[in-house]
């Protein structure tokens, strides 16, 4: 048997964790993106990576705290602007309509009462970390799916008649250690436990039998399974095919599209034998802000060039070499350009910069504001067999030591004691 385990709400409920007052009214997590990395000044940046792995991104924080005013008011032309969107709310500020994604405007008007927290990721993360550590201690077997979910493997550790109660044992024991309230599915497959899971919200469970998978499925939705999102499901309306039911009887067509449509077609029938991975290695390292619309270019390589740094920082942390470079803009006027390379040399802070310095003059429009910027970097050399470029061997080699010694002082001091002179 296979748990899937999902935190309710959770970064409503952590702040409910040391406020009581916050319990059982209406509570949302929001704001705009974290600008503080972009200052000209020295705010004590630092990195959070304990809780790390394959989905979890590393937390960037300041030693200069937010307060409410500075974090979510503006003032435009003189009138007070209430700014940012919703990350999370609690199941309270659901039942008024509020929803992840919404402005925090527009929740407001739908819930007067509703309370807007500032977002406190690093307490988000220490306590995702402490969780998995829990995990590990009742679960042989544990894969952090996300900060809030992980899978558990239970097979050979818990027979199937008793999955139900340590289930319920260990939703029991993660509210009194934590405090949190946890939603958990079993089934004998990942998604159809992870599907189940949806299901048991808030604060329940969902079990599953394999001979009940389909009575389970077969009137939901295509578009409730997980991975199934507006391209698939596009495809798959296209086809006739409206519930997860519909798709069992087509097993043709899927398997027609080859390996991505066999792998999708044997998660909703719970056949895909896909095993709980406690391995969580991270594929790529990235990091992305949005802000007010911007038209200096300057302004923007200057921003690209900080954000390179940030990237930078991480990727000598993990002591790994990314070969592949990936940008993303987006435009006021809801239009995206990406554009990505691919270099195959030593790395340095130096080269990041100036990779994607080269992307975006490659890739921006030229016109209009940008309100968004995205960058990553993967296919790390360590793990694919890769020839580096000989030619700028010697000079990568010495940049790639000077960037070593910068990250000792930015360990020690903070991620912006440091700073090249284009990024001021």
């Amino acid at each position: 048997m296979i748990l899937h385990l999902d935190l309710d709400s959770f970064f409503a409920s952590a702040h409910r964790i040391k406020d009581k007052s916050l319990l059982n009214r209406p509570i949302a997590v929001g704001g705009r993106s974290n600008l503080k990395i972009f200052d000209r000044k020295k705010v004590g940046i630092r990195l959070y990576d304990t809780n790390s792995g394959a989905f979890v991104n590393p937390v960037f924080y300041s030693d200069v705290k937010d307060d409410f005013n500075s974090f979510f008011i503006d003032y435009i032309d003189g009138k007070r602007k209430i700014r940012g969107i919703i990350t999370t709310a609690s199941y309270e500020a659901r039942e008024c309509g509020v929803k992840t994604g919404m402005s925090i405007s527009e929740a407001l008007r739908l819930c007067p009462n509703l309370k807007v927290l500032i977002p406190n990721y690093l307490l988000y993360h220490k306590l995702s970390h402490e969780l998995h550590s829990f995990l590990k201690l009742k679960i042989p077997k544990v894969e952090q799916f996300s900060i809030d979910e992980f899978f558990g493997d239970i097979g050979g550790w818990i027979d199937d008649a008793n999955s139900l109660s340590f289930a319920q044992e260990l939703q029991l024991d993660i509210k009194r250690e934590f405090d949190l309230p946890i939603s958990i599915g079993i089934a004998k497959s990942k998604w159809i436990a992870k599907l189940a899971t949806s299901h048991a919200k808030p604060n329940g469970i969902c079990f599953i039998p394999k001979d009940e998978i389909y009575k389970f499925i077969k009137d939901m939705p295509i578009e409730e399974f997980p991975g199934i999102g507006r391209g698939y499901k596009k495809r798959l309306k296209a086809q006739g095919i409206l519930t997860l039911g519909d798709a069992i009887d087509r097993k043709e067509l899927f398997y027609s599209w080859k390996k991505p449509g066999r792998v999708l077609y044997n998660r909703i029938i719970g056949e895909d034998n896909e095993e709980v991975s406690s391995k969580n290695d991270r594929k790529s390292i990235g990091i992305s802000r949005t802000f007010d619309p911007i038209s200096d270019r300057d302004e923007i390589k200057r921003r690209v060039r900080i954000l390179s740094r940030h990237i930078s920082y991480i990727v000598l942390k993990l002591g790994v070499n990314p070969t592949s470079y990936y940008m993303s803009l987006k435009y006021d006027f809801r239009y995206r350009v990406k554009g990505r390379k691919t270099v195959d040399r030593i790395y340095n802070e130096e080269l990041v910069k100036q990779i994607f310095v080269e992307i975006f003059d490659e890739i921006d429009l030229k016109l209009g504001h940008i309100i968004k910027i995205s960058m990553s970097v993967s296919n790390f050399s360590e793990h694919r067999l890769k020839t580096l470029s000989l030619i700028e061997i010697g000079s990568d080699l010495e940049k790639n030591r000077l960037s070593r010694s910068i990250q000792k002082m930015r360990d020690k001091y903070s991620l912006d004691i440091i700073k090249s002179a284009n990024e001021l």
